[in-house]
């Protein structure tokens, strides 16, 4: 242990040799700092020293080396001046020529712009104006296309509703009409129909209810036309069948084929129509005009509403073939006419032959009683007399026998005896 004294307070302590060593290396440390600290700021200030003298060095040498560059400058302006000159006029020069290039240039160049220009303006115009007569035409055309379509629109949508207020009235008309009445007012509805037009469009037109029921069987309705030579057009027989919703029985339209097909033979008419109500959830029958010759020959069946159109239609075909038709009755009239003349040829045939027979028995007769007895003389006479007026009247025939009375009512033998100028 050691005894030390305080510096300050003069007071003596003890101390371990640990406790020493740690005040020692304290002590060492405070001074090694202190002289640390000296050093350093010895340093520092001749740090700045240098620097301070390195900067005047610097700035002495850089002054030094402007002023000789200030020298090397004005040394090369002098030199430079009159060359820059030179070259300066050289290229003021070429800058004019180029200049000059330049507006040559420039002035073909905007000439060829303004004539390309006026080029594209012109097709550009013309293709403004294509443009604008194509729109317009596309507009028409739209507009047309529109009108039409909202006409066709107009018409459906009316016809649709014009069917819809039919069916209506048709359903509501059908439940307060008994069986017989339905049928009936189908009737009235068609014939109504056809009065309508008979004036204008079927002027030679017949079209009556068939009242002939001479073969067990009678249809409704007859139509004929003939021409203005009485050859006809056309025939057809109808059909108009109907039932109440409430009709227990329920018939099918094929149910009357076979007696409509009857009717048509029986009346002599070409065609059969069946105008029906029947079945009026069946589609084949809902599509309009339905052609059921493939069961019996020329018959169709139709819903109320093309009852004229049936007719039209029909109308019209036979109008095609109306030229075959005259010629086939110029043919059998033809062929009449033979027969009249052959008939009338044979007719007077017959007269003379049975007046000649008359007449020569008559006269066996008269001959035979002269040569027999004169008392029979009035016998004879008579006979004579009988005989005589025979042969006056076979005589008479015969004189009176012409071709004008054997062709008359018959132009096609007359024709042919005038082409041999026989009179």
């Amino acid at each position: 242990m050691n005894d030390i004294n305080c510096p300050n307070c003069n007071t003596a302590f003890k101390i371990d040799e640990a406790g020493y060593a740690a005040i020692q290396k304290q002590v060492r440390d405070s001074q090694f700092e202190k002289e640390l600290n000296n050093r350093l700021t010895l340093a520092e200030q001749d740090k700045v020293n240098a620097i301070k003298l390195a900067e005047a060095n610097i700035k002495n040498s850089l002054q030094d080396e402007l002023t000789r560059k200030d020298n090397q400058l004005t040394s090369l302006k002098a030199e430079s001046s009159v060359k820059l000159t030179s070259e300066l006029a050289k290229k003021d020069s070429e800058i004019s020529e180029m200049k000059s290039q330049i507006n040559s240039a420039k002035i073909e160049k905007e000439l060829a712009v303004s004539t390309a220009l006026k080029i594209v303006e012109k097709e550009r115009d013309g293709l403004v104006n294509d443009l604008k007569l194509k729109e317009s035409e596309n507009q028409l055309q739209e507009k047309a296309l529109q009108e039409q379509f909202t006409n066709k629109l107009s018409t459906k949508d009316e016809t649709i509703k014009n069917r819809n207020e039919e069916i209506s009235r048709l359903k509501d008309f059908k439940q307060k009409l008994s069986t017989k009445m339905v049928g009936e007012s189908l009737e009235q509805h068609c014939e109504i129909e056809f009065n309508k037009l008979r004036a204008t469009a079927f002027p030679n037109a017949y079209f009556e209810k068939d009242n002939d029921s001479s073969g067990g069987t009678k249809g409704d309705y007859i139509y004929r036309e003939q021409d203005e030579d009485g050859n006809e057009i056309i025939s057809i027989m109808f059909e108009m069948k109907n039932e109440n919703d409430e009709t227990a029985t329920k018939k099918n339209n094929a149910d009357f084929f076979v007696k409509l097909n009857k009717d048509r033979i029986d009346k002599n008419c070409e065609y059969a129509v069946l105008v029906s109500l029947l079945e009026r959830d069946n589609e084949f029958y809902n599509t309009g005009i339905v052609d059921v010759s493939y069961k019996h020959d020329k018959m169709y069946v139709i819903r109320p509403q093309f009852f004229i159109q049936i007719i039209t239609l029909l109308r019209n075909a036979a109008m095609n073939s109306m030229k075959y038709k005259a010629e086939l009755n110029l043919m059998r009239n033809q062929n009449v006419d033979i027969t009249n003349f052959e008939n009338k040829i044979d007719a007077f045939r017959k007269g003379f032959a049975y007046n000649y027979d008359l007449a020569s028995r008559k006269f066996k007769i008269a001959i035979d009683e002269i040569d027999k007895t004169i008392s029979h003389l009035n016998k004879t006479k008579d006979a004579l007399l009988s005989s005589e007026n025979n042969y006056r009247l076979a005589n008479n025939k015969a004189d009176d026998l012409s071709i004008k009375k054997l062709t008359h009512g018959n132009p096609t033998m007359k024709a042919e005896f005038e082409k041999l100028h026989i009179k």
